[in-house]
């Protein structure tokens, strides 16, 4: 069978991992730009019938699926991707597969952006790469205020690191209870509470309808002129016209981003060109450890297949 990888940025799918399991029964071919077109799509994956896909960066809705008749086992890096048409895919006779996921690097990159924001890192080193020395100052995190929106598996790992810089830590989100608050030793506030309150604003939602805007021009406008806000999570969950705005206008101290609306980022921007901000290329998850529990899971995946044992299938719900 033919397997395609999709959207290998850094081309390291096939050194990261053994692929002798299932070399001999399939044809691999790694491609490592992203399309976002569906019929460009569908032109080159009409020949394959297994495709892996990285989490959430090429979208196999149900429209896309129609387009490729061939198509038997579709492959997300994760147990999770919302950018999978599962039922859509079942209905077609095409199996949807996930992967193991290590899940704790999204919290170094986020406390990498806070720093690195904070302390003017990036700036710095590009001053003494220059020949400078010592040209900003910058407030450290002891005593300050981290603002927590979502408390789930990585938000509750920021508390506990926010609670050893000796920060006081706070948190919101739309179900969040005291109960799990209490759990880490975190304030439970409101939204509004979270923007005023906060010195450092990290966000750990999931994206959906209810989340997609929740951090908007209302919310941006009643942070405090030093805080920061930082997103490791989705793009659209933060209004990204009204963030421009605030930061062009120095409302906010900066933004550290790892995640936004199109990505890859788009040439033109404002973010590459905004001085207070910290931009990364969506790296929450690109660790080592973390990518070998991906580009294995996708050999697990295939092998289950040709096997008639499929492992790991994605649920429709």
């Amino acid at each position: 069978m033919r397997v395609a990888i999709l959207d290998d940025y850094q081309n390291c799918t096939l050194s990261m991992a053994d692929w002798s399991p299932v070399e001999k029964d399939c044809e691999i071919t790694v491609f490592n730009d992203h399309l976002s077109d569906e019929d460009e799509i569908a032109a080159r994956l009409a020949d394959f019938e297994i495709v892996c896909a990285m989490r959430e960066r090429t979208r196999f809705g149900k429209s896309q699926l129609a387009k490729l008749p061939k198509l038997k086992l579709l492959i997300s890096s994760g147990m999770r991707n919302r950018s999978f048409d599962v039922a859509a895919a079942a209905g077609r006779g095409i199996v949807c597969c996930g992967t193991p996921s290590v899940g704790a690097p999204t919290t170094d990159i986020a406390w990498g952006l806070i720093i690195g924001l904070l302390r003017n890192i990036p700036k710095e080193d590009a001053a003494v790469r220059r020949g400078e020395w010592q040209s900003t100052v910058g407030p450290g995190l002891h005593g300050k205020t981290l603002g927590i929106a979502g408390l789930g598996k990585l938000g509750s790992k920021m508390a506990v690191i926010g609670k050893a810089f000796d920060m006081d830590v706070i948190a919101w989100s739309q179900n969040l209870t005291r109960a799990r608050c209490d759990e880490f030793g975190v304030g439970l506030v409101t939204k509004e509470e979270l923007m005023k309150r906060s010195d450092v604003i990290t966000i750990h939602l999931i994206l959906s309808d209810r989340t997609r805007g929740v951090i908007g021009r209302d919310e941006l406008a009643l942070m405090k002129p030093g805080a920061i806000l930082v997103n490791t999570s989705r793009g659209p969950i933060v209004d990204e016209a009204a963030l421009v705005d605030a930061l062009e206008r120095r409302a906010i101290r900066g933004a550290g981003l790892d995640v936004y609306g199109t990505e890859p980022l788009r040439a033109d921007s404002p973010f590459r060109r905004l001085e207070n901000t910290v931009v990364t290329p969506h790296l929450g998850y690109v660790e080592e450890s973390n990518y070998q529990a991906y580009f294995n899971g996708y050999i697990a995946a295939i092998r289950g297949f040709l096997d008639g044992k499929p492992v790991n299938v994605m649920s429709a719900d």
